[in-house]
């Protein structure tokens, strides 16, 4: 491994010249979070669509997951020096159809044709925002010649003009809010009829791609508008990218094998005024029904941690804490544990995938229920953006908050978890709220 020390410049200007490239991805935090990484021409990729596992294009034989691994084992497990948390190895998209590979639980294509879009990368831009430091990384010697590319384009950044105005885009939602109350009564009526205790029922609004979207653009203005620790901009292949403005880890473990989840549940809007602000989170705080909601989906993650840790390593170190983001207050509690040894970040992965924060409790029938109710597959939403190291070390974040473009589409989804005392007038405003951030972009209307 090779790690140079380069003049530090902003993450997003710096990734630009990369922006329109298939495979080219930006971890970027949006200011709210410690590091921002840039990967680009990728040493590998892997894609999943329709059932069909392809590496570099042409199809395999196997699993995803088990071909991630192989194609991770390529790389020296050398450790990155402090503060680089990653070096090279696989970033990207896990789509949440990728579940199906997972549990028993019906499937269906994703829509946008990608269960999953991953890169192995063995030359990486690492950036340390709070220092004001950077470095590009070679995670081989084979790979020397990309990273010392990548440092000259770092070394040309200049500031970036402000996005240009987006064309016209008039999203519409896939059911009219009759149609989706009708479905929240219909999640209630399985929670009292004993088959689940929670689903995550979601809406996605549509609109069709217009001439002339640089979806770029798109991302920068949707992280004006919602700035968020787990903001990404990747750029998949097959027409595919996707902009997320995620508030929330999923998986992460370090080298040394501890283990963090972080699941979201329990929302209220944010006010302009301090006084109505404050209510609002003292308000969400309160709420029995949003605390309960919190608790079942630790629980269930506590269930997912607990078939790879440690036994005895699994604790929730805080429980339905405050956390308050640009445009929501979310209740957020946290769970750890230590990754048994012989297990790879893989393995965890495969244990919690897709996140119980965006599937319900028990998982398997919240999907199976949801399957029965979303009326399109999900695609990118509510799956994972990530990195895996060489190293064992690994984070990824929800895909919640976030914008997918096709080649003929641009899609905004959002959702909540339904309870048995889930108000629907509230679930559907509470879903719309979420919802708003990215629909305004897509409007025009942001800062408005």
């Amino acid at each position: 491994m090779r790690v140079v020390s380069v003049p530090f410049v902003d993450p997003v200007a710096a990734f630009a010249p990369f922006a329109a490239e298939d495979w080219a991805m930006l971890l970027d935090s949006a200011g709210s979070g410690r590091h921002a990484i840039i990967a680009a021409r990728p040493a590998h990729t892997v894609a999943s669509r329709g059932g069909a596992v392809l590496v570099d294009g042409r199809p395999v034989e196997g699993d995803p997951f088990t071909v991630l691994a192989g194609l991770l084992a390529t790389l020296p497990p050398a450790s990155p020096p402090p503060p680089l948390p990653f070096a090279g190895g696989l970033l990207g998209l896990f789509g949440y159809e990728l579940g199906r590979y997972l549990e028993r639980a019906p499937g269906r294509a994703a829509t946008d044709g990608t269960e999953l879009a991953v890169g192995l990368y063995d030359a990486v831009a690492v950036f340390d925002l709070a220092a004001a430091r950077a470095w590009v990384v070679a995670a081989r010697p084979e790979a020397a010649a990309k990273a010392e590319d990548l440092a000259r384009l770092l070394a040309a950044t200049r500031p970036l003009p402000p996005p240009a105005p987006l064309p016209p885009m008039r999203p519409r939602p896939d059911l009219d809010s009759d149609s989706y109350l009708g479905r929240i009564a219909r999640v209630i009526a399985y929670i009292r009829a004993g088959d689940v205790f929670q689903v995550n029922l979601t809406q996605r609004f549509a609109a069709r791609r217009p001439a002339g979207l640089v979806p770029f653009d798109l991302y920068r203005h949707l992280r004006a508008a919602n700035p968020a620790p787990f903001a990404a901009f990747l750029q998949c292949g097959g027409g595919l990218a996707v902009a997320s403005a995620s508030p929330e880890r999923f998986v992460a473990v370090d080298r040394a094998g501890r283990i963090e989840t972080r699941p979201i549940k329990g929302t209220r809007r944010r006010a302009a005024d301090a006084a109505a602000d404050a209510a609002l989170a003292a308000e969400l705080v309160a709420c029995g029904k949003d605390r309960a909601e919190n608790l079942m989906i630790t629980d269930l993650l506590r269930n997912d941690i607990g078939r790879v840790a440690a036994i005895g390593s699994v604790a929730v170190p805080v429980l339905c804490g405050l956390e308050s983001f640009a445009t929501l207050h979310h209740l957020v509690s946290v769970v750890t544990g230590r990754l048994r040894p012989g297990l790879e970040p893989l393995d965890l992965l495969r244990a919690c995938f897709p996140g119980g924060s965006i599937t319900g409790a028990p998982k398997v029938r919240a999907m199976e229920i949801i399957d029965e109710l979303e009326p399109a597959p999900r695609g990118a939403y509510c799956g994972a953006i990530g990195w895996i190291g060489a190293d064992g070390a690994m984070d990824t974040s929800i895909v919640i908050r976030a914008v997918t473009i096709t080649a003929g589409q641009v899609v905004v989804q959002a959702g909540g978890g339904i309870v048995a005392e889930s108000d629907p007038a509230a679930e559907l405003a509470e879903m719309l709220a979420k919802a708003a951030p990215a629909l305004g972009v897509l409007r025009g209307e942001e800062g408005e």
